[in-house]
């Protein structure tokens, strides 16, 4: 998986298509990522004692990992993402302007 927690995404189909964020979690075994208000689901909680009332409480959902592109921090472009090795380590790279993730 080449795209890492921390990472900024663009969402490229589906509903929220032309949005930003920052990925929260990824989940590599189901080539899945949590990002920060995309992909917004509302689930009903009940109340934890008596006396508090219930909520609707609102949560990122995990989204496919073909549905979105790394942004590059240098030349802030949707990119692909390339591995270069250096000084027998490999490091990813942006396949538009060859700059270090």
């Amino acid at each position: 998986m080449k795209i890492k927690k921390g990472d900024t995404i663009l969402v490229i189909t589906g509903k929220d298509k032309g949005k930003k964020g920052k990925i929260i979690q990824a989940l590599p075994s189901s080539s899945r990522l949590i990002v920060e208000n995309i992909n917004l689901r509302k689930k009903s909680v009940k109340p934890k004692t008596s006396g508090q009332k219930g909520q609707v409480v609102e949560f990122p959902a995990p989204i496919n990992i073909s549905n979105v592109k790394i942004v590059c921090p240098k030349c802030s472009k949707p990119s692909r993402v390339g591995y270069t090795e250096t000084a027998n380590k490999k490091v990813r790279m942006c396949k538009s302007c060859d700059e270090k993730l």
